[in-house]
C-alpha cells in the first residue's frame, strides 16, 4: 500500500490507518533517510496508543520504553550500531519476540532477526513537506 502525506497533521491520520492495517501485528520496521519522518510517524503512532511520555528518537540510548494503557511500547533506533552483535548485546530479541508494540528505526542491520509478520514501512521524500509512505 502506498500513501502520500503532505503535512505533519496528515501523518497523524496515516498513523491511525497503519495501526488498522497492522491488525494484530505489533512489530514495525521503519526505513528512510535521515529526516524522512520516521520519528514523526512513530510519535503519531504512540499518541494513538495513548503513550503519555514525550516520544523522541532513542539515537543515543538505542531503546526507549514507554508506558501506555495497553502495555509497554518499545522504540528502538539502531542507527549507531556497527554490527549484529551489538544488537544482540542490547537484547534485541527480547524486544522483537514479546507481545508489546515495537517500533524500530534503521532495522537494516537486524533484518534477518525480524519476525516474519513485521510491518515494514518505507518513508521517502517527495517534496519539502511531502512524503511517500509504503507499507510492505
Amino acid at each position: 500500500m502506498e500513501i502520500t502525506v503532505h503535512s505533519e497533521k496528515e501523518m497523524a491520520q496515516v498513523a491511525a490507518q497503519i495501526l488498522e492495517i497492522a491488525g494484530e501485528r505489533r512489530k514495525f520496521a521503519f526505513y528512510g533517510e535521515i529526516g524522512a519522518g520516521k520519528t514523526t510517524l512513530i510519535q503519531s503512532l504512540c499518541r494513538i496508543l495513548e503513550v503519555d511520555d514525550y516520544v523522541t528518537s532513542p539515537t543515543f540510548a538505542l531503546a526507549n520504553v514507554y508506558e501506555s494503557p495497553g502495555g509497554v511500547v518499545y522504540h528502538l533506533d539502531l542507527y549507531r550500531l556497527k554490527n549484529t552483535d551489538e544488537a544482540l548485546d542490547i537484547g534485541i530479541e527480547d524486544y522483537l519476540y514479546d507481545d508489546a508494540y515495537c517500533f524500530i528505526e534503521w532495522p537494516e542491520l537486524v533484518e534477518y532477526l525480524l519476525p516474519e509478520d513485521v510491518l515494514r514501512i518505507k518513508i521517502t521524500f517527495l517534496a519539502e513537506s511531502s512524503r511517500k509512505i509504503l507499507l510492505l
